[in-house]
């Protein structure tokens, strides 16, 4: 009771929880992914996506399924708590729930949208 005496939301643990997941994921995994799947294919570094055929064969794994979802959607809920946290230090302060709507639906929408996405793909065989 005393957090909403101080006007502390319930959910706002949970939005500071997914921001510094995101942002961990963000600093850690994002520039890691980018080396080794972009640049490092740029100068000529067999890469795992180096070919269409390769990428699908990839793209078939369930955990590469479940770390591109984890590195898209906790980077969704990251921008949209620091764009609240921005919209809020611009003074726009008289619509604080009406935005956290807005910016968390999106991080929600988007990262459904990312799931279906990724469950739309069929699985590859296993070979035994």
């Amino acid at each position: 009771m005393e957090h909403r005496q101080q006007g502390i939301e319930d959910n706002e643990p949970l939005w500071w929880g997914l921001f510094a997941a995101g942002g961990g994921i963000a600093a850690l995994c994002m520039p890691a992914h980018i080396v080794l799947q972009s640049l490092l294919g740029a100068f000529g570094v067999p890469v795992a996506t180096s070919s269409y055929k390769r990428t699908r064969r990839l793209l078939a794994h369930p955990l590469v399924r479940i770390y591109l979802l984890a590195l898209t959607s906790l980077s969704y809920f990251h921008w949209a708590h620091r764009f609240r946290y921005y919209v809020m230090d611009l003074g726009i302060r008289g619509g604080r729930r009406p935005i956290a709507l807005v910016l968390y639906g999106s991080a929600i929408a988007m990262t459904l949208n990312a799931a279906r996405t990724m469950l739309r793909r069929p699985l590859g065989k296993r070979r035994r």
